[in-house]
């Protein structure tokens, strides 16, 4: 059933985004003629390479600074990229990767395959399932870019605040997948567009219901700073993004 409601409503959502999409790829190539579109190889399921497609926020050839995590104030970022990634334009062209069936609407959100090599024993089972466009983290940690602003190190501090929270979202959403589950993510998700804090609370409440600990719950409702702290799988808050050796 998943399967056929992603491909359903990707080919429904691609057809009705393209009012938005086109307008949003054209002014991407009147900045520097160069292609709309950011390919990106992600990893998938079961550690598949695949490729995912984004409209391009950055100046060409941005990846070959080695940095691949991005702040609000990356100096990368083109004018008209930080337009598109404020109202998630950039995200649109992912649903095509939803209609051959390299993502799901719903699911851990994809990484590099240096981002991966960081995981722990415990964090390997977000490989064990189809990637998606949206999930817990995606709606909690919406500002992300913004906690990443200022920082020297943005990789370190992402696997510092982070991606213990993301990682820990990504397993709780694994162990209780349904259908409907996703249904109400989606729609969150959309909501998330017009009210950061009502989508938060929402995703508070259905985590509540499904037994989360107080922590993550607190995490959750982000009114708190985060701090530093350990991803699952260690007691160790990362102090470097060395790949782990695992036995």
């Amino acid at each position: 059933m998943k399967r056929l409601f992603d491909f359903i409503v990707s080919l429904i959502g691609l057809l009705c985004s393209s009012p938005l999409l086109v307008p949003a790829a054209i002014l991407v190539w009147l900045h520097d003629f160069h292609s709309p579109f950011y390919i990106a190889p992600r990893l998938g399921k079961n550690k598949r390479i695949f490729r995912m497609v984004k409209l391009r926020s950055m100046v060409v050839n941005a990846d070959k600074s080695g940095v691949h995590l991005t702040s609000n104030r990356d100096s990368r970022l083109t004018p008209v990229g930080s337009f598109i990634r404020e109202f998630k334009l950039d995200e649109l062209p992912q649903l095509w990767n939803v209609l051959i069936g390299d993502m799901s609407f719903v699911g851990p959100r994809p990484n590099l395959e240096k981002t991966t090599d960081l995981y722990t024993n415990v964090e390997e089972k977000l490989l064990t399932v189809i990637p998606g466009i949206t999930d817990f983290s995606s709606i909690v940690f919406f500002d992300e870019g913004e906690i990443l602003s200022d920082s020297a190190d943005p990789v370190l501090k992402h696997n510092q605040l982070v991606r213990p929270w993301k990682s820990r979202l990504g397993l709780f959403y694994i162990e209780h997948q349904t259908f409907i589950l996703d249904i109400k993510l989606i729609l969150i998700t959309i909501m998330a567009i017009f009210s950061q804090q009502a989508a938060l609370k929402r995703v508070h409440g259905i985590l509540e219901k499904l037994g989360a600990d107080e922590q993550l719950l607190n995490v959750v409702l982000r009114k708190n700073p985060l701090s530093p702290y350990p991803p699952p799988g260690t007691d160790r808050v990362v102090e470097s993004c060395k790949p782990v050796i695992k036995p």
